[in-house]
């Protein structure tokens, strides 16, 4: 059996990442990438690129759609093996970057092996759990921040998948257990 692949969609404090670290421990053969894990590797850089990354990041702002693409689609070129499976946290956020993961997963031939899983919470929710995490840019202006951003750029992902019927909406106001059982029931008996 080829190994499953995932890709959460979701706004900030939805659980991403609390719920890509339960299908590690389930699956591990699952290699995770995180997209903004890779832009702090990037602006700890000293290159062009990564000052210019810096100054759009304080801005709260997102680089141009294709540098988000392009890391990502780097780190599985030169890491991920054919045994491994692929677990995108916080990605794609554009459409545009939608477009593409599905061509990539088309050229991996992994597209039929892959679960678009949309944890579906409520802004005020999500407020507070990113308010309660106590991270060092979990203040409430740039939640409010990342928050909006959701609302207006990254709301559409989920809705474009939607229309491919290639999206599972899971309740992401529910109880960590809860929402992972959902996770959990989707996928084929092993």
């Amino acid at each position: 059996m080829q190994p499953l692949n995932f890709i959460f969609i979701g706004r900030s404090g939805s659980g991403k990442g609390v719920q890509s670290d339960l299908l590690m421990e389930k699956f591990p053969y699952l290699r995770h990438i995180v997209t903004g894990e890779l832009f702090r590797n990037l602006s700890a850089q000293d290159t062009d690129t990564a000052h210019r990354v810096n100054d759009t990041l304080k801005r709260g702002a997102l680089p141009f759609d294709d540098l988000a693409t392009t890391l990502w689609m780097h780190e599985i070129a030169f890491t991920i093996k054919a045994e491994e499976g692929i677990l995108l946290d916080g990605a794609p956020r554009r459409i545009s970057e939608a477009e593409n993961l599905e061509r990539f997963l088309d050229f991996l031939e992994r597209r039929d092996n892959t679960f678009i899983i949309f944890l579906d919470t409520t802004r005020e929710e999500a407020e507070r759990r990113l308010l309660a995490r106590k991270r060092a840019d979990d203040v409430p202006d740039v939640i409010k921040g990342r928050l909006d951003y959701y609302e207006e750029h990254v709301a559409p992902v989920p809705v474009y998948y939607e229309k491919q019927g290639r999206l599972t909406t899971i309740d992401g106001n529910q109880s960590i257990e809860k929402v992972f059982a959902d996770i959990v029931a989707i996928l084929p008996q092993a």
